[in-house]
């Protein structure tokens, strides 16, 4: 990366206890315009891991980094996530080799393009409310606003996308279904209707998260299809209402915590997982 990057770590719960352990390891990482603060300040992480004895990462990944090493060259996000800082985790933190990854909005993107260009890292990949399809037209217009917007020229994240199709196929997800075997796959996406959750938020504020999850819903349906025609495990949840914002993906973030912890080889007798029963959800 050509300089220090912040990385956010919470440590297993018998850390001190155990000198010599080792811990698996969650990466959460975060969507586009945030940073590697955004799961403690937006949820309660801290206090569903707080009896796990599990390392939890939160990388920096940078205003529209797209979990990418650039087509101009740098910066190398891909690398420094997936390679330079697991060995620090390794090194410095007692990082163990079992390991999921959590990701919403561009997180999503990056957890499950990270699974896919390194098979046999995660055991499981959960992604919300993410664009998964890199080919569909609205979901570049959203990409494209959305950098320009913070001063990004997706041309030099992934080269022009006429010119250098390859290359955005390369970081396409739904171009590698069969890239997925061996891993948990777990989408998860709002039907893009408000709901009890989005009262109090500005009209203004309602409308981009309504806008921003619209899209998802289709092109999640259409990758799920062609995950599990390559035989890979997928699980998913499309729940209504739900658009793209926090009080969802911290509602998701409680309903997998389980399963994420279990895929782990963690758990906890008696855990509840928080669910509101007031949210209707489709389980597939």
């Amino acid at each position: 990366m050509g300089r220090s990057i912040p990385v956010r770590v919470i440590l297993p719960a018998s850390w001190s206890e155990r000198p010599e352990a080792t811990f698996p390891v969650l990466y959460m990482l975060h969507g586009g315009d945030d940073d590697y603060t955004a799961w403690t300040r937006e949820t309660d992480v801290e206090e569903l891991s707080r009896n796990f004895d599990v390392l939890i990462v939160m990388p920096d990944a940078g205003k529209d980094g797209y979990y990418s090493d650039w087509f101009a060259g740098s910066p190398r996000w891909e690398t420094f996530h997936t390679i330079e800082l697991v060995r620090l985790m390794e090194k410095e933190y007692r990082a163990g080799s079992p390991r999921a990854v959590v990701g919403l909005s561009m997180g999503g993107f990056g957890a499950l393009k990270y699974a896919a260009h390194h098979p046999g890292l995660f055991r499981y990949a959960a992604a919300m409310s993410s664009y998964v399809d890199l080919n569909d037209p609205a979901v570049r217009l959203v990409i494209g606003l959305g950098s320009h917007r913070v001063g990004v020229d997706i041309r030099k994240v992934w080269g022009d996308p006429v010119k250098n199709a390859d290359v955005w196929q390369f970081h396409n997800p739904a171009a590698m279904p069969r890239s997925f075997r061996g891993t948990h796959v777990h989408l998860s996406v709002g039907n893009s209707v408000p709901g009890p959750m989005d009262m109090g938020r500005s009209p203004y504020v309602i409308l981009v998260s309504v806008l921003g999850e619209a899209a998802l819903p289709e092109q999640t349906r259409k990758f799920v299809s062609a995950l599990r025609a390559e035989g890979v495990h997928v699980t998913t949840h499309q729940y209504e209402p739900g658009t793209h914002s926090w009080p969802y993906w911290r509602q998701e973030l409680h309903r997998i915590w389980p399963t994420v912890m279990d895929s782990l080889g963690l758990r906890e007798p008696g855990f509840r997982d928080g669910r509101q029963p007031s949210l209707r959800a489709r389980i597939r």
